[in-house]
């Protein structure tokens, strides 16, 4: 793994937040369902989002990459890929495409991905379409990829799926139920995780013209037989991103302003302008101009945060935690633990690396501050989201090295060079 070398820094500039890759996941999957052209305007182009692109297309979607959109054709009946579609390590695209790949003419499609997502569970999402009619197995018999389903359509009726696990097996079927061959009907068991992703899936299908009914609670949807029409769609920053460069400030600032954020789709990480006014951060926000400046604090206040709805925030909590004057106690994230990695597990052992006092629960981390910040060797296990949580707390030792540099094609591909632009002191192994 590639590791870099990161010494005490003051960072603060103005950036331009990059465009979010749930709603580009998104974006593509319904432009592939809705037939005509569409327009996608400002996609991510990252490691996952790829994986997406390149699933349309073995579907037999027609994409045009240009600089800043991407043209789709689209179509309601997909072809038989010609090779097994490769999700590499983005659980929403194995997830999204699963459910697609039963609207195939015919024939079989073979779903798979890199060895982190072929931990992943996936049973929810067969049990479901099961339900509905579709032949599918998981190859090995344990509700893991790698994946096949059958091709033929989509037969329709009641489901029931829990949402314990992740909101994107509920996603993928909102997304591709529309063309069953009648009326579906899902219920949700248990407690539904990350409701605002759904919110964001409802939200996109609106702008291609498709509307659903549910229940508020999000546990009840009663999906009709509809087309998606092709439109033009602009996809926002990510508040995703957003949370780790705001965090930076707060924690190595100067001041940082983040530019180019919308307000006008539902993100769920957008929690984290909330979360930061509650822990005292010095922060504004300009909904009006798309802009959120901070400013570095040298203290903050702790507290209690459940993050159900928000479990990419965790890193960023927890990095924040760092310079609380009071424990931060961060509750509902037994599903962080099926992640890309045990996102709880592996933070925990990292972050007492710098000298934080940290108590592990199943569904709860309790976080105290040390008293002198630790220089730090830390490892991230291939995630994304833990190399840029750590480097931001990198910051603010002496010396640290951070382990992983090459997962941030994942989501940020940039996130380094940013982090320099800013003024970090980063070096390359």
């Amino acid at each position: 793994m590639v590791s870099i070398r990161i010494g005490k820094s003051r960072i603060s500039g103005t950036l331009r937040c990059p465009s979010s890759k749930s709603y580009t996941h998104r974006a593509i999957a319904i432009a592939s369902l809705a037939k005509g052209k569409s327009i996608i305007n400002m996609p991510l182009i990252s490691r996952d989002t790829i994986a997406t692109l390149s699933a349309s297309s073995a579907l037999g979607v027609k994409i045009n990459q240009q600089k800043s959109r991407l043209i789709v054709e689209g179509k309601h009946t997909l072809d038989t890929p010609e090779n097994i579609i490769n999700a590499e390590n983005s659980g929403t695209t194995i997830r999204i495409f699963t459910v697609m790949a039963a609207l195939v003419k015919r024939g079989f499609t073979v779903l798979t991905g890199d060895a982190s997502l072929r931990k992943r569970p996936m049973q929810p999402a067969l049990d479901a379409l099961t339900q509905l009619g579709v032949v599918c197995y998981s190859t090995r018999i344990n509700g893991l990829a790698p994946l096949l389903i059958k091709g033929g359509g989509i037969q329709g009726g009641k489901v029931r799926i829990d949402g314990n696990i992740s909101s994107q097996f509920l996603s993928s079927l909102l997304i591709s139920t529309i063309y069953a061959k009648s009326p579906v009907s899902i219920r949700v068991g248990r407690r539904q995780v990350s409701k605002p992703y759904i919110s964001s899936t409802i939200a996109t299908m609106e702008k291609f013209g498709v509307t659903i009914d549910y229940k508020k609670d999000f546990l009840e949807y009663y999906v009709q037989n509809k087309k998606y029409s092709p439109t033009e769609f602009h996809v926002p920053a990510d508040f995703s991103t957003a949370a780790l460069l705001l965090a930076a400030g707060v924690l190595a600032g100067g001041s940082i302003t983040l530019k180019g954020l919308s307000f006008s789709l539902p993100q769920a990480d957008s929690k984290i302008l909330e979360i930061l006014k509650d822990m005292n951060a010095e922060i504004s926000v300009n909904k009006k101009r798309g802009e959120a400046t901070v400013t570095g604090s040298k203290i903050l206040e702790g507290g209690s945060f459940d993050l159900t709805d928000t479990p990419d925030l965790l890193p960023v909590l927890s990095i924040l935690a760092l310079k609380a004057r009071s424990p931060v106690k961060v509750t509902g994230i037994a599903h962080a633990r099926l992640k890309e990695t045990d996102r709880v597990a592996n933070i925990a052992s990292q972050i007492k690396k710098f000298g934080a006092t940290v108590v592990e629960e199943e569904d709860q981390l309790l976080i105290i501050a040390p008293q002198v910040i630790k220089n730090s060797s830390i490892q991230t296990f291939n995630d994304h989201r833990l190399f840029m949580a750590f480097v931001i707390a990198s910051l603010l030792t002496e010396k640290s090295e951070v382990e992983g540099a090459e997962s941030i094609d994942v989501s940020y591909p940039n996130f380094l060079l940013d982090l320099i632009q800013l003024g970090a002191k980063i070096s390359f192994q």
